[in-house]
């Protein structure tokens, strides 16, 4: 098994990057707690393609045609998806579903016929049965209209990520043996690595088109530079150290399947920060200045709230503890809420990437003292 990503796996998550816009992009079409909540769905739904589909390039071997073959046809998928998440929640629910449910199902199908191996085919028949449990709910949803819509599909994603966590019991073949969760540590590190870049690569288009389509104002350009300063500042924080050495990590932890499973959804997070980041940046470079209403303060420190909760629990992951100016930065962003409805969106987004940068100092100061802390997991040795 190759240890490094492929080219293809990379060209793969290119399909995100339209995802996560047009997400990001529906998000400022409507922030409420109901477009927030089916954006959240949406999101599950899009990141967990991408997760199951790097779980099958991590445990088979990517260079083989077939999984070349079924990487690319997951790839159209995605981008059906993408296609058809603005209006998800309306005329193209039926697109949106059903390109989910072909995608989880017809992978199952594919490598039952593709591979052979009893036990291997005892694992996939697992996965069917879950993701066969989880179509009637997502195409119930698509059919159903309003609010049973979002239900249903709460409870299908619900599903999903459920049957996982638990090895995907299934009636008469049991549950995944630990022994088929393993997991090259290298390879899977680097597309997480990966798709956070590409998460980035998001924000930075997001940021790029909305100042193109503003009037290159004063302010409006200070709004751009303290978004790209954001950016910076998110990346800084994700790579050090704990972005560098998950590799290592799941080498030396006791439960790489745990470890595995909480940057998994850690990753999550921090993509939902990277999201509903982008939204504030659009709002502030397009009126900097003039009042701010709720909605947006919601996101533009929320954005950078929700990134540093999920930092905070991948560096808990890798490290075993947390470094005290992740809960810091976070109460700093909530204390300062009710203040920042007071000033212009832009004093706003500048509070927030304030905290992020006393946070990467904060990282910077601590790494001088121990340049080269050892990764150490929840119950490994410390």
């Amino acid at each position: 098994m190759p240890q490094r990503a492929t080219f293809l796996e990379l060209f793969f998550d290119l399909a995100f990057v339209v995802a996560l816009t047009q997400l990001s992009q529906g998000l400022a079409d409507d922030l409420s707690w109901r477009g927030a909540f089916q954006t959240l769905v949406l999101l599950l739904a899009m990141w967990w393609v991408w997760s199951i589909t790097a779980a099958v390039t991590d445990r088979y071997d990517p260079q083989r045609p077939a999984i070349q073959l079924l990487v690319l046809a997951t790839l159209g998928g995605s981008l059906v998806m993408a296609a058809a998440a603005p209006q998800a929640f309306g005329k193209r629910g039926l697109i949106f579903a059903g390109a989910y449910v072909a995608i989880q199902i017809g992978r199952g199908f594919f490598l039952l016929l593709a591979l052979r191996g009893r036990e291997l085919k005892r694992r996939i028949g697992r996965s069917l049965f879950w993701f066969g449990v989880s179509a009637v709910p997502w195409i119930a949803g698509a059919i159903a209209h309003g609010t049973a819509r979002g239900v249903l599909w709460a409870l299908a994603v619900a599903v999903d990520y459920a049957g996982f966590a638990l090895g995907w019991p299934t009636p008469g073949l049991g549950r995944s043996p630990r022994s088929e969760w393993q997991v090259v540590p290298e390879h899977l590190a680097e597309r997480y690595r990966q798709f956070f870049i590409i998460a980035l690569g998001e924000l930075i288009l997001v940021t790029a088109l909305t100042l193109g389509r503003s009037d290159f104002a004063a302010d409006q350009t200070a709004a751009f530079v303290v978004s790209i300063a954001t950016t910076v500042l998110i990346w800084r924080i994700y790579i050090y150290r704990a972005g560098e050495v998950l590799a290592a990590a799941i080498e030396a932890s006791p439960d790489p399947l745990r470890l595995t499973l909480s940057a998994t959804y850690a990753h999550m997070v921090m993509v939902a920060g990277i999201v509903v980041t982008s939204v504030g940046d659009k709002f502030v470079i397009t009126h900097p200045l003039g009042h701010t209403p709720p909605g947006w303060i919601a996101v533009i420190l929320g954005g950078p709230a929700l990134f540093l909760a999920g930092r905070a629990h991948f560096e808990y992951a890798v490290f075993g503890r947390v470094s005290r100016d992740r809960p810091i930065g976070l109460l700093v962003l909530a204390a300062m809420a009710p203040v920042m409805l007071l000033v212009p969106p832009l004093m706003a987004a500048l509070a927030a990437t304030a905290v992020l940068t006393a946070v990467a100092v904060a990282d910077t100061t601590r790494a001088r003292r121990r340049p080269s802390a050892p990764p150490s997991p929840p119950g490994g040795p410390s």
